[in-house]
């Protein structure tokens, strides 16, 4: 029996009330859409379940956000962190040879933006997007736990370390002494900025028709005015990553070639950045395959970095796309 069905209606709503800021905060502890949708699930059960229990002692969104740090920290229990290429090595050259296959669960995988944050006011909004950038979710990876936790309660969600410190059952002293070495840990990863995508503008919009255009056109020339020479490239589950313009064409017009004359469907944001539904020419001749989820960020009017997530089974139906295109 699901928890809603025997939930009262007036508890449900409650909980209905935090489900986006819950799944953004379990998102960036556990770093997959799906585990943070579980995740979420388990807290509300644990909440339904000890409800009778809780007397107001403290605020029910603090004692909801008690409940999922526990349940994110069972979840990450002797587990091993997820993962981008970046954190694998230096980048490979642009050969086949370098494409290597890593088993999916290492991953960081992409969210649908709408899925972490309900916010309204624009200056909340950029922060919450900015903080589940691949980047930046990647980075909490490195961190243990309970810091991870830390850091995204003080610098994410903005609570007094005596908040924090009495969510985690410890000192205001080990809060601030935990988020020092976080913030540390952070900091070395140096993290690039790049823009917001958010709200679309003419600009913002003319960009994105243009790259959409160069891409499904496989125009080399088109792809280099779009691409910024320092830009990079991923493409999980392979372990491989590039950097640099001129690897990535190389890339896209060699062992990438397979690629020319995909379509590309655009989806609602992903943390926090455009994306698009990628579609191969299928092999049969006719129609169009799904291939990857495109995660695009851009810098200063150009494309800053790809990451194409192949694993298009899992993705595809979390951001609304279909399973093939006809032609």
């Amino acid at each position: 029996m699901s928890l809603m069905a025997v939930a009262t209606p007036a508890l449900e709503q409650r909980l209905e009330q935090h489900r986006s800021e819950l799944t953004g905060y379990c998102y960036r502890m556990l770093g997959s859409p799906f585990e943070a949708e579980d995740a979420v699930q388990e807290t509300f059960l644990r909440a339904w379940r000890g409800f009778d229990r809780f007397e107001g002692r403290a605020a029910f969104r603090s004692w909801l956000y008690r409940i999922a740090t526990n349940v994110c920290l069972d979840m990450l229990n002797g587990r091993n962190r997820r993962a981008r290429p970046m954190d694998f090595g230096p980048a490979a050259e642009p050969v086949e040879s370098s494409l290597n296959s890593l088993p999916e669960v290492t991953w960081i995988e992409p969210i649908p933006t709408s899925m972490v944050s309900a916010e309204s006011d624009p200056a909340e909004l950029a922060v919450q997007r900015d903080t589940i950038r691949l980047a930046f979710v990647a980075a909490l990876q490195h961190l243990p736990a309970r810091q991870r936790a830390v850091l995204i309660l003080c610098e994410v969600l903005r609570w007094k370390a005596s908040e924090v410190a009495e969510l985690l059952d410890t000192s205001v002293a080990s809060v601030n002494s935990a988020l020092q070495r976080a913030r540390a840990t952070i900091d070395e990863h140096e993290i690039a900025a790049t823009d917001a995508v958010a709200p679309m503008d003419a600009e913002q919009r003319e960009l994105l028709a243009r790259y959409v255009d160069a891409f499904q056109r496989y125009d080399v020339a088109a792809l280099t005015s779009v691409i910024r020479e320092d830009a990079s490239q991923s493409m999980p589950p392979f372990d491989l990553w590039l950097s640099g313009r001129e690897d990535i064409l190389t890339w896209f017009f060699g062992p990438g070639i397979g690629c020319a004359g995909s379509r590309l469907i655009p989806v609602e944001m992903a943390n926090g950045t455009v994306a698009f539904g990628q579609y191969k020419p299928s092999e049969s001749g006719s129609g169009y395959e799904p291939w990857a989820l495109q995660v695009v960020e851009f810098k200063d009017g150009r494309v800053a970095e790809f990451t194409f997530f192949l694993s298009t089974e899992r993705l595809f139906p979390l951001f609304g796309l279909p399973p093939r295109l006809e032609p």
